[in-house]
């Protein structure tokens, strides 16, 4: 400790020594001879000198006894050992870095927690169609190819949301901003899942005009739309129910809404449908549910700076809406 206060002061020391000198030369130079004086006036420096960063010293002690010795745990660094301003302001700036580094901790666990929950999830959801298609294969009859394809199409949308939950942290390095066509994206989107459509006999109706256009990222757009119109379809129980994709175009900003004619979310769930790994109500009446399809589809309409809300009654359907705002109506 008194060798990093030396070191510390070392500037100090050699400043004062330099100053005494400057002085006793320049009574030198105007003709004062008096050595006695001299070495009594160098002697006075030196102690007085000496009793300040002595003083000073025991003043530090226990700062710099902080500093010197290894700390066990993080929250050594909360003990306030100082006394001097810029001690205490240092005591003040490092609870506070503290508080930065708690924040950034949770924040990495909180990630880290969420993927592993959703891994965990995930596996145990896979188990059910790999089960069927072992099952299919090991029928002596004529394999059902369309029960496999459909088996292989929900390992396919599952491994989808696996991926883009593993690139919401890297968003911005996967971001990609275009304008895209609203009405073919949902076209897109119903022939890829139209298995899905004749399979729970339910119809799509598409009413957005040909024209609408909005700047967002178009992949990232499709996972959400997939997702949404996916939940509708799988939330309709009853046959000859229709999924309706609309948009409207109001002062440069635009809506695509999706709605169904579902069984609805009760309102007890409604403001949590979009936390993680939330399947509530509804979710416990299909094995499917992760709880990270609406949360996802939350996040990422967030990040592209698109507002996403949610309307539903109980057996009269759920309307989900998409708004961007400031966009052209004509690509």
């Amino acid at each position: 400790m008194l060798r990093l206060f030396l070191k510390e002061h070392a500037a100090f020391m050699v400043f004062q020594a330099v100053l005494v000198a400057f002085i006793m030369i320049l009574y030198w130079l105007d003709g004062f001879r008096n050595m006695d004086t001299a070495i009594y006036s160098f002697v006075i420096s030196i102690l007085l000198t000496s009793a300040f960063l002595g003083a000073r010293y025991i003043k530090r002690y226990r700062y710099y006894r902080k500093i010197s010795e290894t700390p066990v745990s993080m929250e050594h660094m909360l003990q306030k050992e100082g006394r001097s301003p810029e001690q205490i302001q240092n005591d003040l700036y490092l609870h506070k870095l503290y508080k930065v580094y708690q924040n950034e901790v949770q924040a990495l666990y909180a990630a880290q927690s969420r993927h592993l929950q959703f891994m965990n999830q995930w596996v145990h959801q896979m188990k059910t169609p790999i089960s069927v298609i072992q099952l299919l294969l090991q029928n002596p009859d004529e394999l059902d190819k369309n029960s496999v394809s459909e088996e292989i199409e929900r390992l396919k949308a599952s491994l989808d949301t696996v991926l883009m939950n593993a690139r919401l942290d890297t968003f911005e390095q996967d971001m990609q901003i275009e304008k895209v066509n609203l009405q073919s994206l949902a076209r897109e989107i119903i022939t890829e899942n139209k298995r899905l459509f004749i399979s729970k006999q339910v119809y799509p109706v598409i009413e957005v005009d040909e024209n609408f256009v909005a700047a967002t990222d178009r992949k990232w757009m499709k996972f959400v739309l997939g997702q949404l119109i996916t939940n509708a379809v799988k939330y309709t129980f009853e046959k000859d129910k229709k999924v309706y994709i609309t948009a409207s175009c109001h002062n440069s900003h635009m809506n695509l809404s999706i709605s169904d004619e579902g069984i609805g979310i009760p309102s007890t769930d409604l403001a949590r449908v979009t936390k993680a790994f939330f399947t509530g109500e509804n979710g416990r009446k299909t094995a499917e549910s992760t709880g990270m399809g609406l949360y996802i589809a939350k996040e990422v309409c967030e990040r592209l700076g698109h507002e996403l809300t949610i309307e539903s009654a109980v057996g009269q359907g759920t309307t989900i809406s998409i708004l961007f705002s400031n966009q052209d109506t004509v690509s």
